[in-house]
């Protein structure tokens, strides 16, 4: 049975937290979807933050710990499964998994950041037919054919050797540095990915030195384009489009943080997650 939720909030960087701090503290029952060590973009940060309200001259590590403080206070968790989807279904949303398992919320609220780049060209256009972002999701569609894995950290070796036991053979190509090990099922190519080629469904992957063919082309990245996370979700560019109360286009779905646009400043972060989590609140008082 798929667990419910009143709010799910994906991303631990300022926004994420602080819209799960305001949750909690306003007796909502939350998931928060994201990674035990937080931000990696605010834990990387050395040197003093010297805009930030209360903590002077902290560094983002120092910022880090204080936050992870504050959180375990309030005992709110943290999930580490990865969402790969958010499907509005009317009075609730349905966060699909990278395990393939489902969770529902009466509300949402987009924390996960900008995403650098932009789509491949072919990426959207055959998304669902031949473009997949879940292997664990959609490998026995595959079975006994080829496959293309496009991936953004080492953390998806996993993924691409779950492949290979479901699948003919696994082109894997690595946006990381290092040398991965697989075996013999997987075929590791340091090339750039450049488009996703085909007619009715996708078909080949090509790069700047060659093209391979691939009934699937898995682009597994550490998050996704919003408008490929949430299906009708109103964007520019990369960024969400918002109100002031953090309001998206889709009834319930909210979003703040750096996936918002510029600027990207953790005051302002934190502060549209708070904003955004009142909004949430509100709207499920609405549907009383």
């Amino acid at each position: 049975m798929e667990e419910t939720f009143d709010i799910a909030i994906i991303g631990t960087g300022p926004a994420g937290l602080e819209a799960a701090i305001t949750a909690k503290v306003r007796n909502k029952n939350i998931i928060l979807f994201g990674s035990k060590e937080l931000s990696l973009k605010v834990n990387k940060v050395d040197h003093p933050i010297m805009n930030y309200l209360g903590m002077p001259k902290a560094t983002g590590k120092e910022m880090m710990e204080t936050f992870h403080r504050q959180i375990d206070d309030l005992g709110i968790s943290i999930t580490e499964k990865k969402v790969v989807s958010v499907y509005a279904m009317g009075d609730f949303f349905t966060l699909q998994l990278s395990d393939n398992s489902m969770v529902n919320a009466s509300a949402v609220i987009l924390a996960a950041g900008v995403v650098a780049g932009s789509p491949y060209p072919g990426e959207e256009k055959f998304l669902g037919r031949g473009v997949s972002y879940c292997a664990t999701c959609d490998a026995p569609l595959y079975k006994g054919k080829n496959v293309a894995v496009i991936a953004g950290s080492a953390k998806e070796e996993k993924e691409a050797a779950f492949l290979s036991e479901v699948v003919n053979h696994v082109d894997y190509f690595p946006l990381y540095k290092g040398e991965p090990s697989f075996n013999d099922n997987v075929a590791v190519h340091h090339e750039k990915p450049a488009e996703i080629l085909g007619r009715m469904k996708a078909e080949q992957l090509k790069t700047d030195q060659n093209t391979y063919d691939a009934d699937c082309v898995f682009v597994l990245r550490e998050a996704q384009f919003p408008g490929q996370l949430v299906p009708g979700l109103a964007t520019e560019g990369n960024a969400v489009k918002v109100d002031l109360q953090m309001k998206t286009n889709l009834p319930g779905l909210f979003a703040a943080g750096d996936i918002t646009g510029q600027p990207y400043q953790y005051i302002k972060a934190a502060g549209q997650g708070n904003v955004a989590a009142l909004s949430a609140v509100n709207y499920l008082a609405s549907k009383k």
